[in-house]
């Protein structure tokens, strides 16, 4: 299982974005990476195809997972991630407060 998933809410710990937050669109596990809504934004010359036109595009560049940590589900600050058993199922948990990550 892993810590960081599509969908969580994210801190960003180091770098230009620092302290920005933003959802994680995309998790490449064998890279490390994941790609934040809004975080690491790169500008990128784009040829023209059939359905989208030429010109200079902005689009989100992937962060490393180190460089991101998830944001606690009570206060928004950035938090580990441990994980517990409930029941039949593991479920990830916030250090911080001790508060479930639902996902």
């Amino acid at each position: 299982m892993q810590k960081i998933r599509k969908g969580d809410k994210v801190v960003v710990l180091t770098g230009k974005d620092k302290g920005r937050t933003g959802e994680v669109i995309q998790v490449m596990p064998k890279e490390d990476r994941a790609v934040v809504r809004g975080v690491n934004v790169v500008k990128r010359h784009q040829r023209q195809t059939q359905n989208q036109e030429a010109g200079i595009i902005s689009k989100e560049a992937p962060i490393h997972l180190s460089n991101i940590a998830i944001a606690d589900p009570k206060d928004g600050k950035p938090t580990r991630v441990g994980f517990k058993i409930e029941g039949e199922k593991k479920v990830r948990v916030a250090k911080r407060s001790g508060e479930v990550i639902d996902g």
